[in-house]
């Protein structure tokens, strides 16, 4: 590797790894978080994944047997109880709209960095096209490109960090928003069921102004995927998180082992967030997860984010609270912002919330 003056965290960042990569850059010492020594690693990730996989649909159609709803809402706690994830199907989005939104992202990023500048942020600010905020002294960057927005609350929208090439950009995201309300609804309700609780209890914590951000990734190749990783090791601080990727490369850890997450087109990976472990009082588990790169092909993925509503207090359900499961978490407000202040440092900030 080159043997030159680093940049500051701040003028690299004000680049994008897209520009790097077009540019044959190597990545540079901020960029550089693993040892190049896990290659004995590999032996712990495990390429078929037996993260489980839900139907949705037997779970929030009338016509489902009673017998059989029964086994899928069984089959998700288990899957939220010990890998903290599952892979949705029968969600009820077409794949001719899965393919639309993974159109529009792809051709959003292949634009000339002068069309993707108009849509880009500061270096301190979430919403808009870069990377994110600067992490504190001695973190790792990101190889990676995003564009974050917020998109409900409907008044929290930012159209001016809406590409409009391509022209249909909007309309295929103000869309796939509507589809991700709807299944946020229905995994909500199965969660609570799941649980033996009543099915709107979860969707009232998270409140009638629940948070829901959009975040398109775009992960370049990268000449040295033993020294980089795509995302950082990390838990998510949101209720919990629906990704649809393109490419294999996003991995959750469980016992101690990395498990890659399987490629699956017509799949959304739903996966908990640290505000949904509160609100179980622990039964769910919120996963570090992680996105490894790749030396030959970029990749896609398209991140929704849903969390409770500013300034709404949650907490653990009182129906999980008894002798045998004391209460493990208080309550807490805007817990989103304490998590971003300690995973700016490469920590987790679930202990906060611990009693």
């Amino acid at each position: 590797m080159a043997a030159y003056a680093v940049p500051p965290v701040e003028e690299l960042l004000s680049k994008r790894v897209q520009e790097m990569v077009l540019h044959g850059e190597e990545p540079l010492g901020p960029y550089i978080c693993r040892s190049g020594e896990d290659v004995d690693e590999k032996q712990d990730i495990m390429d078929t994944s037996p993260i489980p996989t839900i139907d949705l649909n037997l779970l929030s159609c009338s016509a489902t047997s009673d017998n059989k709803r029964e086994q899928e809402l069984e089959k998700l706690g288990s899957a939220l109880s010990s890998w903290g994830c599952f892979q949705g199907i029968g969600h009820g989005i077409s794949v001719s709209l899965l393919d639309k939104i993974r159109q529009v992202s792809r051709e959003f990023f292949k634009q000339p960095m002068e069309e993707k500048n108009k849509y880009a942020k500061s270096v301190v600010d979430f919403q808009g096209y870069g990377a994110d905020p600067i992490p504190e002294q001695g973190q790792s960057l990101d190889w990676s490109d995003r564009l974050f927005l917020e998109v409900f609350p409907e008044d929290g929208r930012q159209y001016n960090f809406w590409p409009q090439i391509p022209i249909s950009f909007r309309e295929v995201l103000e869309d796939y928003s509507e589809k991700m309300k709807m299944v946020t609804e229905i995994t909500s309700k199965a969660m609570a069921k799941s649980l033996k609780l009543e099915e709107t209890c979860f969707l009232e914590q998270f409140g009638k102004k629940a948070q829901l951000h959009a975040r398109f990734n775009y992960y370049s190749p990268c000449q040295r995927p033993d020294l980089v990783l795509g995302l950082k090791p990390h838990a998510d601080g949101t209720g919990y998180t629906i990704i649809l990727q393109d490419e294999v490369g996003l991995q959750v850890l469980k016992d101690g082992k990395w498990y890659t997450v399987p490629r699956n087109p017509t799949a959304l990976l739903v996966l908990m967030g640290d505000q949904m472990e509160i609100m179980s009082n622990g039964i769910f588990k919120s996963p570090v997860h992680r996105v490894v790169s790749n030396s030959e092909r970029d990749r896609i993925s398209i991140a929704m984010f849903y969390t409770p509503e500013l300034g709404k207090e949650i907490g653990p359900e009182d129906d999980l609270v008894n002798v045998d499961r004391p209460r493990i978490y208080k309550k807490v407000t805007d817990y989103a912002e304490t998590h971003w202040k300690f995973y700016q440092r490469g920590m987790r900030a679930l202990h906060t919330a611990h009693i």
